[in-house]
C-alpha cells in the first residue's frame, strides 16, 4: 500500500492527514500553536512554531498510522495564505515574526497606494482589491520599519515567502525557494494574466525582485523532503493555498461550482474556468490552480472571522467550554430575539473591504443572555457567507443550486441549517470534511501517478445535505436586521 501525506498548515494549528492509494483517509493529527497580538489589530506567528508544529503533526500522524515512511509516495502542502515570512537565505533563520494575513498594520500603506492612483492597476494586474490582507504591503512594511532588511534583501541575503515557501525551504534544507501560482496570486505582487511577478507593483512597493520565490505549477516536483524529517526522502509534489486546495478537494473542477470553507475565516470560491472574471461587487479574481502550465481562475469572497468567533466565545469570553457546545446552546432558543453580532475584529472582508470596521453586538435588551450571544455569533458566519454569495451571483450570472462546505465549523448542524435557510439553496457537506488536506493529497497523488481521474471522482461523496426550511418573509426580516448591524460596525476605527 502506498500513501500520500497532506500537510495542512493553518492559522491556529498545523495538521497532517494521510490518505491511502484508494483515496481513503487513514489518519489526521493536529497541533495547535500560539497566536501573538503585539498591538490592537496586529497578528503574528513565530515561524519556528509554524515549522515545529507542522513537523510534529507529520511525525505523529505517520507513527500513529503505523505506516513505513518509505511507503509515502508524495507529500502535498496546503497553507494559510498571505501570511508573510522573511528569512536568511544562508541559514533559513527568520529575521522577524511572520505577519499573519489577519494583521492590519499595513493599512496606511494601502491608503498610500490608493492616493498614488494604484488601485485600478492593482485590480487589473492581480485581480485583488488593495487591502492590508495581502502580502505585498506586509513585506513593504517590514522593509520600511525594520532597519537593514531592505539592504540585505537587495544583496540577495533574504528570502520572502508565504508559509508554503517557508516550509518547502526548511524541509528541503534550503535547496528550494519556490511557491505555487495560487499562493503567488495572493501577494498583490503577481500578475495573474501574465503569470509572473509584476515589475510595476514591485517598484511602487519598493520590493527587490531577488527576494521573491520561483513560481511553479500547483502540482509539480517542488523538491524532496530531507531524510532527517521522517527517515527517508519524500517528494513534495503539490503546493496550494488552503482555499484553492479545498476547491480542488471538493471536486469543484468545472465552471460554476462553488465551495465554502468554514475555518478561522470563511472563504467562498467559485470556479470560473480558463478566463478571469472581473468582479463588480467587491469580490476578488484569483487563480483556482495552475496545472500543466494552464491557469484556471476563480471568484473569491473572504470573510475574515468565522470559526474564530467561536474560539473567541470560548477563550476570551468564557461563554462556552467547547466549540461543539455552541450548537446545542444555539438550538436551545427559538430565534436571536433581535440580537446580532458582527465579528469584524480585524475589519470587514468581502464585499465591504472595510479595514476600519470593528466588532459590534447590537439589539441587546435586559432579557439578553449567554444563549442569544452564542446564537448571534453562529448566525453571523452564515450572514457573512450570504453577503459574499449574493455578490458572486451578480458577478457570474450563476445562481448555484448547492453550496459544498468543509472546515471545522461545517460540523455544526445548527449553522449548516441556518446557512441553507439564508441562502435558499442546498448545503452539501461531504463525508470527509478535511477538504483542504484532501485537495493537497489529490494534487500530489495525481502528480505521482497514484490517482487516476476515476479515482479522484470516487474520493468525493457521502456526508449530509441541508435543505432550506425558513419562510421567505422570515428570512427577509432577519436579513434586514443583519444589514443594520453591519452599518453600525463599518468605519468604527477610522480616525
Amino acid at each position: 500500500m502506498k500513501y500520500v501525506v497532506a500537510l495542512d498548515q493553518g492559522t491556529t494549528s498545523s495538521r497532517a492527514v494521510i490518505f491511502d492509494e484508494t483515496g481513503r483517509m487513514v489518519i489526521a493529527r493536529a497541533v495547535e500553536f500560539p497566536q501573538i497580538f503585539p498591538k490592537p489589530g496586529w497578528v503574528e506567528h513565530d515561524p519556528e512554531d509554524i515549522y515545529t508544529s507542522q513537523t510534529h503533526a507529520l511525525r505523529q500522524a505517520v507513527k500513529d498510522a503505523g505506516i513505513r515512511p518509505e511507503d509515502i509516495a508524495a507529500a502535498g502542502i496546503a497553507n494559510q495564505r498571505e501570511t508573510t515570512l522573511l528569512w536568511e537565505r544562508a541559514t533559513g533563520k527568520p529575521v522577524c515574526n511572520a505577519i499573519v494575513w489577519q494583521c492590519r498594520r499595513s493599512a496606511p500603506l494601502v491608503e498610500r497606494l490608493k492616493k498614488e492612483g494604484m488601485e485600478g492597476e492593482i485590480r487589473k494586474r492581480t485581480g485583488l482589491l488593495p487591502d492590508a490582507y495581502f502580502s505585498g504591503t506586509k513585506l513593504q512594511w517590514l522593509f520600511e520599519n525594520v532597519p537593514g532588511l531592505l539592504e540585505r534583501a537587495r544583496q540577495g541575503e533574504l528570502c520572502f515567502g508565504t508559509v508554503d515557501s517557508y516550509l518547502l525551504f526548511r524541509y528541503t534544507h534550503g535547496a528550494a525557494h519556490k511557491t505555487d501560482a495560487t499562493n503567488a496570486a495572493r501577494t498583490m505582487l503577481f500578475n495573474i494574466r501574465e503569470q509572473e511577478w509584476d515589475d510595476t507593483l514591485l517598484s511602487c512597493m519598493n520590493i527587490p525582485r531577488q527576494v521573491l520565490p520561483e513560481v511553479c505549477d500547483t502540482a509539480c516536483e517542488f523538491g524532496v523532503m530531507d531524510p532527517e524529517i521522517l527517515g527517508c526522502p519524500i517528494p513534495i509534489l503539490a503546493m496550494a493555498g488552503d482555499q484553492h486546495a479545498a476547491l480542488y478537494g471538493q471536486g469543484c473542477w468545472s465552471a460554476g461550482s462553488v465551495k465554502n470553507t468554514y475555518g478561522t475565516g470563511c472563504f467562498l470560491l467559485m470556479n470560473t474556468g480558463s478566463y478571469p472574471v472581473t468582479s463588480q461587487n467587491g469580490l476578488l479574481t484569483t487563480l483556482a490552480w495552475r496545472l500543466g502550465g494552464k491557469p484556471s481562475y476563480a471568484l473569491e469572497g473572504s470573510v475574515f472571522i468565522a470559526g474564530a468567533v467561536v474560539k473567541w466565545l470560548r477563550d476570551e469570553m468564557g461563554l462556552i467550554s467547547t466549540a461543539a457546545e455552541s450548537e446545542q446552546i444555539a438550538k436551545s432558543i427559538l430565534d436571536n430575539e433581535g440580537v446580532y453580532m458582527v465579528p469584524a475584529f480585524t475589519g470587514l472582508g468581502a464585499p465591504y473591504w472595510d479595514m476600519y470596521g470593528r466588532g459590534v453586538i447590537v439589539g441587546l435588551t435586559r432579557g439578553t443572555g449567554r444563549r442569544h450571544i452564542v446564537r448571534a455569533a453562529l448566525e453571523s458566519i452564515a450572514y457573512q457567507t450570504l453577503d459574499v454569495m449574493q455578490s458572486m451571483t451578480r458577478d457570474s450570472g450563476i445562481r448555484p443550486a448547492a453550496l459544498r462546505v468543509d472546515g471545522g465549523a461545517s460540523a455544526n448542524g445548527f449553522l449548516m441549517q441556518f446557512q441553507a435557510d439564508m441562502l435558499g439553496c442546498q448545503v452539501v457537506r461531504p463525508a470527509v470534511v478535511e477538504s483542504t488536506a484532501m485537495g493537497a493529497a489529490m494534487l500530489a497523488g495525481r502528480q505521482a501517478d497514484m490517482y487516476s481521474d476515476y479515482a479522484l471522482k470516487s474520493m468525493l461523496g457521502g456526508g449530509a445535505t441541508y435543505t432550506p426550511q425558513l419562510t421567505s418573509a422570515r428570512r427577509q426580516a432577519l436579513l434586514e436586521g443583519w444589514k443594520k448591524a453591519v452599518e453600525r460596525a463599518r468605519g468604527w476605527a477610522e480616525e
